[in-house]
């Protein structure tokens, strides 16, 4: 049985020979010059702000500078970037990086769906259960690292006695660090992944899952035909902030571990070239880069969703 109930298709405008356009509506253009109007004053502040200390990054990556010896700053070009992407360390780190957003991605992705579930589906203390969820989130990252840090403690931590691992060194290899580190960003960042999925669970009309129920469908049909299809924006949305987010994590590694046992992301390195050894024009670089790989991987999403949200809200015709 193939039960599938897409969202609201927009209207479309097409003429004989040519191929389907669409436009904005009169509603979606009114709401696009407030938005501007309302935004607008803020957003050019905010690119004033920012962009002042992007193009200095961009402008000290060409410096061999250190912040020791400020008049020997000396410029090469594009020698910093040449350093660092033929260098293992980097691409090493960037492996790692890969592996914690992949990691705590996905399962918050699983574990964000079945909180917002359960939240839309909650029939009594509904706003008890959606503030209880939300309580990891509104923890500040360096507190909750901190506490993990301390959950997997080898002598005094309550990981190790709940699994009866002994003494068990989580920080003493690399995969088992990377585990703890993992836990703690699945633990600090899910109900985030949910409250997005949960907006996006409310869109769906109930219209469409008694339909299916009608026709026969079962829960998983429902969740596979229905529920997933109409929250593709909502899905898109939620991996592409917090996959930026986990590309770009540092606090809970630096207290967790300070990167030791090869646990060192691209965020820690840049802090590390930067700050630990005053090398500016190479920490330079190495934020650059990762900014770079930022905006690569939000082309990537919308591309590979190909989701356009203006088409979804039904502002186009």
């Amino acid at each position: 049985m193939s039960t599938t109930i897409p969202a609201a298709p927009p209207q479309k405008v097409a003429e004989a020979g040519k191929t389907t356009r669409f436009r904005l509506t009169d509603r979606a253009r009114k709401e696009r010059n407030l938005g501007w109007m309302l935004a607008g004053p803020a957003f050019f502040v905010m690119v004033a702000v920012t962009g002042y200390p992007i193009l200095n990054a961009l402008w000290l990556s060409m410096f061999d500078y250190r912040l020791t010896d400020p008049a020997g700053r000396d410029f090469i070009g594009l020698g910093n970037y040449l350093t660092i992407l033929t260098d293992g360390l980097f691409w090493r780190q960037f492996g790692v990086t890969s592996l914690i957003t992949v990691v705590t991605v996905s399962v918050e992705l699983v574990l964000g769906f079945g909180l917002a579930m359960v939240m839309h589906r909650a029939l009594y203390l509904r706003t008890a259960l959606r503030t209880a969820i939300l309580v990891p989130y509104g923890i500040i990252t360096v507190v909750s690292a901190y506490a993990w840090a301390y959950a997997f403690s080898n002598t005094y931590g309550f990981v190790n006695g709940i699994f009866g691992l002994g003494e068990f060194d989580w920080f003493g290899g690399t995969w088992s660090a990377l585990a703890a580190v993992c836990v703690a960003e699945i633990w600090k960042t899910t109900p985030f992944m949910s409250l997005l999925l949960l907006a996006g669970l409310a869109q769906i009309p109930d219209d469409y899952l008694e339909a299916a129920k009608v026709d026969g469908a079962t829960a998983w049909q429902r969740v596979k035909r229905v529920i997933l299809p109409n929250m593709k924006a909502a899905i898109m949305v939620a991996l592409l902030f917090r996959t930026l987010d986990a590309f770009r994590v540092f606090d809970t590694v630096f207290i967790m571990t300070a990167g030791s046992q090869n646990t060192e992301t691209l965020s820690f390195l840049a802090y590390r070239q930067t700050i630990s050894r005053v090398m500016v024009g190479l920490g330079s670089a190495v934020s650059v880069i990762l900014a770079i790989l930022v905006v690569l991987i939000a082309v990537m999403f919308v591309k590979v969703f190909k989701t356009d949200l203006s088409q979804q809200r039904g502002d186009r015709k």
